[in-house]
């Protein structure tokens, strides 16, 4: 760090909020978790904050830093990064405090030794079932318990609310039983309309107890798949036949059969994306990974004029880039692939026979026009959703600013 002179508040000690510090790989992670604004500090300047959090003065926080390393740090940067961060406390402004979160015990009590007896035992019943009745395994044809498009898709929606709930709370409740605190919002994946947990506060958490909350929503996926598997099973018939309560149960599990699947799609940022890059302490892995893959295509296409400079990547997401940017390339793939050979089929029987219904003439009744017209603004409405999402979400990320990262 070199000095650039230090400003005439030199001598006056700064008052920063509660922070936290947590050492992590060579950096350290420095955040206020009332406010869940948190970054990465090299170890001597983790220990330059903490000097200036004790009460020294820039003056004397930049004496220290001389004594100790040799050099002169630019004391003034890290001051001006403080106050960007949050981490300054102004004239009268109050002094941050965690909040006081909810539901720490019921997450605490959903994964004590007791629940996860309780979910192995679950999981295990419905996989004999399975085996023992193959025709149990939920399959995209099962997504057709109806004559009627439109109810098709109202129940899948409407079912689809509480199971992504339940997901997304299962994170959350992970997390909250360690005392971080989550926000849920909608966004998109490559053609996905999705729910998001941010768990920001992770950061700050020791990296073995992170995993719990990353995979928690995957657990209440394996979870809910085997009790609806189960209750289809029970409301089966004499002799295994399907009846109503099967057959809708089969279709929901499928459903959640693809949730599951996705998070293994690991260009998309999933749960195990995630995982991954918080095993190998990455930064942004997808982004290095992308602009990586970007390269070879420019190399590929003769255009070394418009790469990407690599030394600027994190140096682990860089190493692990090399690798997994193809990974990328696999997920699109496969993507692709399970919508054309799982979903696609169904949809295009489904909307197909919704619009051959305005052809029928008089053979057609009013409560099948009534379902197609319903089933094709439910099918179009998602779609331009999904749409709208995506633009949005493109513009929040030309405005916003990139995190402070003192280097």
């Amino acid at each position: 760090m070199a000095e650039h002179g230090i400003r005439a508040d030199a001598d006056t000690p700064l008052t920063l909020h509660p922070l936290v510090y947590l050492e992590d790989g060579g950096e350290v992670t420095i955040g206020r978790p009332d406010t869940d604004s948190y970054a990465i500090f090299p170890p001597d300047g983790a220990r330059l904050v903490r000097r200036l959090a004790e009460g020294d003065t820039p003056a004397q926080a930049s004496d220290w830093y001389a004594a100790e390393y040799g050099e002169r740090a630019d004391v003034q940067d890290v001051v001006d990064a403080l106050r960007e961060l949050g981490f300054v406390r102004e004239d009268g402004e109050e002094a941050g405090a965690p909040e006081q979160l909810r539901w720490q015990r019921l997450g605490r009590a959903l994964f004590s030794p007791l629940a996860w007896v309780c979910y192995a035992a679950i999981v295990a019943w419905a996989a004999l079932r399975m085996i023992r009745s193959p025709d149990l395994v939920p399959t995209a044809q099962d997504l057709l318990f109806s004559d009627y498009y439109a109810v098709i898709s109202v129940v899948l929606l409407i079912a689809a609310v509480p199971l992504i709930a339940i997901h997304e709370a299962f994170h959350a409740l992970a997390a909250r039983r360690l005392g971080v605190r989550s926000r849920t919002r909608m966004s998109y994946r490559f053609y996905f309309l999705v729910v998001e947990t941010a768990l920001d506060g992770l950061v700050a958490v020791e990296r073995r107890r992170r995993y719990l909350p990353i995979m928690a929503g995957m657990l209440a996926d394996c979870v809910l798949i085997a009790l609806l598997i189960t209750v289809a099973d029970a409301a089966r018939g004499p002799g295994g036949a399907d009846t109503l309560t099967s057959r809708v149960c089969l279709a929901l599990a499928f459903a959640a059969v693809l949730r599951l699947l996705w998070q293994f799609f690991l260009y998309l940022r999933t749960d195990v994306y995630v995982l991954i890059t918080t095993m190998l302490g990455c930064v942004d892995l997808h982004t290095t990974s992308i602009r990586l893959l970007r390269n070879r295509v420019l190399r590929l296409l003769g255009r070394t004029g418009r790469l990407a400079d690599e030394s600027l990547f994190h140096p682990v997401d860089r190493r692990a880039a090399r690798w997994y940017s193809w990974l990328i390339v696999v997920g699109y793939t496969v993507s692709l692939g399970t919508f054309v050979l799982a979903l696609a089929p169904v949809l295009v029987q489904m909307v197909s026979g919704a619009v051959d219904r305005f052809g029928a003439g008089q053979q057609a009744s009013w409560v099948g026009l009534l379902d197609s017209s319903v089933f094709l603004f439910l099918t179009f409405a998602q779609l331009a959703l999904t749409i709208w999402i995506a633009v949005r979400e493109r513009i929040r990320e030309r405005r916003s600013r990139p995190h402070h990262v003192i280097a």
